[in-house]
């Protein structure tokens, strides 16, 4: 499966990470297989296929930027931003404003920055665990209050 993830993508480090996703896919979706419908192989290199074709979709979407032409923005003054483009009416800033800042800058960092608990962990000089909570508190007090 490695082999005709590297043929397809032309990078090992694409190949590895899509066959790693397939093999979560095939994990997660095995109740579906149906033998009626042709071989396990077949339905598993179907699977590596679509994957891999995804990714090549995905990174020719990406544009490379030069280390040098990005800017150094300090993530709270993303986040702020962020926070503050959203319209002043808009239920979800209503929502967002109903929680404390650490939760807060916790969830936007995830969702905006896409940064994972142990990221924001390390930024917020915070413990991993608490940063989970908040993550999961705070998006339960959202879905609460958007419902």
């Amino acid at each position: 499966m490695l082999g005709v993830a590297r043929r397809m993508l032309r990078r090992s480090d694409l190949a590895e990470d899509a066959l790693q996703e397939s093999l979560v896919l095939i994990w997660r979706n095995a109740h579906q297989f149906d033998e009626s419908r042709g071989n396990a192989k077949g339905w598993i290199f179907t699977i590596l296929r679509n994957r891999c074709l995804s990714m090549l979709r995905r990174e020719d979407r990406e544009i490379p930027v030069a280390p040098e032409m990005i800017e150094d923005t300090p993530d709270h003054l993303v986040l702020d931003t962020a926070f503050h483009r959203l319209a002043e009416r808009s239920d979800l800033r209503r929502c967002l404003e109903t929680l404390d800042a650490g939760t807060r800058q916790a969830i936007l960092s995830s969702y905006v920055l896409g940064h994972s608990h142990g990221e924001i962990a390390g930024r917020m000089q915070a413990p991993l665990g608490s940063v989970k909570s908040w993550v999961r508190r705070g998006l339960l007090k959202l879905r609460e209050c958007l419902s």
